[in-house]
């Protein structure tokens, strides 16, 4: 940020030190730097911002805590899954639905999947990845070997899967290891999971660390999560902050999941939540489950069922 003349009067004392009252100099002598919890004041050096601590400390406190939650309460404009990456059209939150491949470690949905399994057995084609188009069919070596150059590569889809499968091993500290390597790079499922193992005991030999669960799952949350979300709001209720927890469920809800849905039916009907509210994230909810659906993947959800897909022409 420039300190040159123009300045409004808020943004004035942005150019001055919070602590000292010296003003940035122009040239390289004088550098101000942003307090890195609240952005609000600025300081000119280390010394000036821990003189200054006392008296801003509440104020930073207050003021940092608001900025999380103008983030927090944000309704994500999509999921964290995103789109796949053949139809591009939203990817469902039901991980049945969905399907990460070994080898350039992609989530497509499982409709595009069906279906160019089906063109290559009309055309007697080799089996081959939908996206990246390597062989389909690999040995155990094979996979094994794609698979580590994935997590070689930090590949965020790689170290989550491994840290799963370290999971399901009962291998807990491998498994928060992975995970916290996928969510330091932005990895949302990441986050949810260890928001999940944090507030798990069973998980943990030291027992609960209810804090560390609620930032990862709000960091999840912030990314599109729903589950997070639907976590975080469940906690709020217990915590009886019902106002957090409505807001929690209305933006679930919204972004397709059914459990927040009810959550948020059940506030309507305790008078918890307003009649335009519970409209609003009704036509909400529907809209991002019809956001998802397309002819291929019905086809794939009649064949899940038991019946076989129709030929298309």
């Amino acid at each position: 940020m420039s300190c040159a003349g123009g300045e409004e009067a808020a943004d004035m004392m942005m150019c001055r030190c919070a602590s000292c009252g010296v003003a940035e100099d122009g040239n390289i002598n004088i550098k101000l730097k942003k307090c890195n919890a609240c952005h609000s004041v600025r300081y000119c050096s280390v010394e000036c911002q821990k003189e200054h601590r006392p008296q801003h400390k509440a104020e930073c406190k207050k003021r940092a805590a608001d900025m999380r939650d103008e983030s927090l309460f944000k309704q994500p404009e999509s999921s964290h899954l995103g789109d796949c990456q053949i139809c591009c059209l939203p990817l469902s939150i039901d991980h049945k639905k969905t399907s990460l491949s070994a080898c350039c470690t992609n989530m497509i949905c499982n409709g595009c999947l069906m279906f160019n399994l089906i063109r290559e057995r009309k055309e007697k084609l080799e089996p081959k990845c939908v996206f990246c188009r390597k062989k389909s069919f690999l040995t155990g070596k094979e996979s094994e070997l794609l698979f580590n150059k994935r997590i070689e590569a930090n590949d965020p889809n790689a170290l989550r899967k491994m840290g799963t499968i370290y999971g399901a091993q009962g291998n807990f500290a491998k498994s928060m290891e992975f995970l916290t390597k996928a969510a330091k790079l932005g990895d949302a499922e990441s986050h949810y999971q260890l928001g999940m193992m944090y507030g798990n005991r069973l998980h943990l030999s030291a027992g609960k660390d209810m804090k560390k669960a609620r930032y990862h799952l709000e960091e999840a949350a912030i990314a599109g999560h729903p589950e997070a979300r639907l976590q975080l709001g469940i906690v709020e209720v217990e915590n009886k902050r019902m106002d957090r927890a409505v807001k929690h469920f209305i933006i679930a809800a919204s972004s397709g999941e059914t459990e927040s849905m009810k959550m948020v039916k059940k506030g309507y009907e305790s008078g918890g939540v307003s009649k335009e509210e519970f409209a609003t994230a009704l036509r909400a909810h529907q809209a991002a489950i019809e956001a998802t659906k397309s002819p291929q993947r019905d086809e794939w959800e009649k064949s899940r069922q038991g019946n076989v897909p129709s030929k298309r022409k």
